[in-house]
């Protein structure tokens, strides 16, 4: 039996509340994948799903996003669901541009949005 496929799960500032209710709307479907998330959203989604497995990297800052870019470029993560925050300041600006880069690379499914990440989950449904 194989191991299930790997989602990355990242939401920048005023976005974490927002992330939080999408796995609260979609446990089921988490619940098929194993799950890696930076640091602060990791836990904001553990506290919102407390029986979902998350396995928590460091915050973005502090080189949580990177560790997630790393795990997109060795084939360990398949899917990401990155929650930006438009209307902050532009100090997360690179970690977007890297991320959605390496996605766009490695040709995984991405989203950037809520729409879009309810329309890959339902995919998986």
């Amino acid at each position: 039996m194989s191991s299930p496929p790997c989602i990355a799960l990242i939401a920048h500032d005023l976005k974490k509340d927002d992330m939080a209710d999408f796995a609260r709307q979609h446990r089921e479907v988490l619940e098929k994948f194993s799950i890696v998330a930076t640091g602060t959203t990791g836990g904001r989604v553990q506290d919102a799903c407390p029986g979902l497995a998350v396995t928590r990297l460091k915050s973005g800052p502090l080189g949580g996003d990177q560790q997630i870019g790393a795990m997109i470029a060795t084939g360990a993560v398949s899917m990401l669901i990155f929650f930006i925050d438009p209307l902050s300041a532009l100090p997360h600006d690179v970690d977007v541009k890297a991320l959605t880069r390496l996605a766009t690379v490695y040709d995984i499914p991405m989203a950037l949005n809520r729409a879009t990440a309810e329309r890959l989950v339902d995919f998986h449904r």
